[in-house]
């Protein structure tokens, strides 16, 4: 018999997930959104903790939209300690399309910015339900293309996590066709195909960290109209024409549901002749990127993210 993911999970990791289930922050869907995003939040500022990488400064800006509709769009720049390795990175938060902020993303920017060296403009995009699909998608091509202004000579990158890393996916369809010129994506077990039809989705359906039912909640409020389901921009699995887009770092997690859709985009990204960098998690699970003060594992694999990366761009 093949062992269940329970088996198989870093122990650090299954500590650390038990510790949040038994403190009553899982499952991170609720019934009413206004909670789920109050509960998210406590639980990425009572994680952050005291160790969060140093950067040399940070600030807040806006994007201006435009008249032809795009919104104003809050972003959060970062810059690193010392000398500048002329890369920026546009950085699109997790949590599901629905909640996240840039507090809620202010540990990873961190990370990312102190690790590469790097400018990060982290975005607050606009959340669904109240803003679904394409909002969340056009402001972070809204942002991508204030920050290939503010460094002009950096090679640029478009990054994210989760719903972050499938935006990222995204943006990066959009930076192909319609500028700017985009260096590199980072996809971190990116959220990219919501017919959830993958065996990594029932294999790991009650969890850990994520569920079947969480990505469903998650889902239904990004895309409430199914039509939107075969939008190639969200269900890169249905895309087609990947040909000419940046190279791409594809990092998964062994025991996550999301697993297959992403390694099914790097091979894709690969049969188009695309640049990739893959990684996947053994014993990980879904937000692996974001647990790295509880797991040497974790941490350990988002190192390996970002040197892949650095490794990318120098390539």
């Amino acid at each position: 018999m093949t062992p269940g993911p329970a088996s198989r999970i870093d122990p650090e990791l299954a500590a650390a997930i038990a510790r949040l289930e038994a403190d009553g922050w899982l499952p991170m869907t609720r019934d009413d959104v206004g909670e789920a995003r109050r509960v998210y939040r406590e639980l990425a500022l009572a994680r952050r903790g005291d160790a969060v990488a140093e950067v040399g400064s940070v600030h807040d800006d806006v994007v201006p939209g435009t008249p032809d509709g795009e919104a104003d769009v809050a972003v959060r720049v970062y810059e690193p300690v010392g000398e500048q390795r002329a890369v920026t990175v546009v950085w699109l938060h997790g949590g599901g399309w629905v909640l996240g902020d840039l507090d809620t993303a202010d540990a990873s920017a961190r990370r990312v910015c102190a690790h590469l060296g790097a400018t990060v403009v982290s975005v607050d995009y606009r959340l669904a339900p109240e803003h679904p699909h394409p909002a969340p998608l056009t402001d972070a091509h809204t942002a991508l293309r204030w920050a290939a202004t503010l460094r002009a000579a950096d090679r640029l990158v478009v990054g994210g996590d989760s719903a972050g890393g499938g935006l990222a996916a995204g943006v990066a369809l959009l930076a192909r066709d319609w500028g700017p010129r985009l260096d590199a994506q980072l996809l971190l077990y990116p959220g990219l195909d919501p017919s959830m039809t993958r065996p990594s989705v029932a294999e790991n359906a009650d969890g850990p960290f994520l569920t079947r039912a969480d990505l469903a909640w998650f889902w239904e409020r990004y895309l409430p109209d199914p039509a939107l389901r075969d939008d190639p921009s969200v269900a890169l699995s249905r895309a087609g024409d990947l040909d000419g887009l940046a190279p791409a770092v594809v990092a998964t997690a062994e025991l996550d549901l999301l697993r297959d859709e992403g390694r099914a985009h790097a091979d894709a990204l690969e049969a188009a002749g695309v640049a990739v960098r893959r990684l996947e998690g053994a014993g990980l699970t879904h937000g692996w990127f974001g647990l790295g003060a509880a797991s040497t594992a974790a941490r350990a694999e988002g190192d390996r993210a970002l040197d892949a990366l650095r490794a990318l761009l120098a390539a």
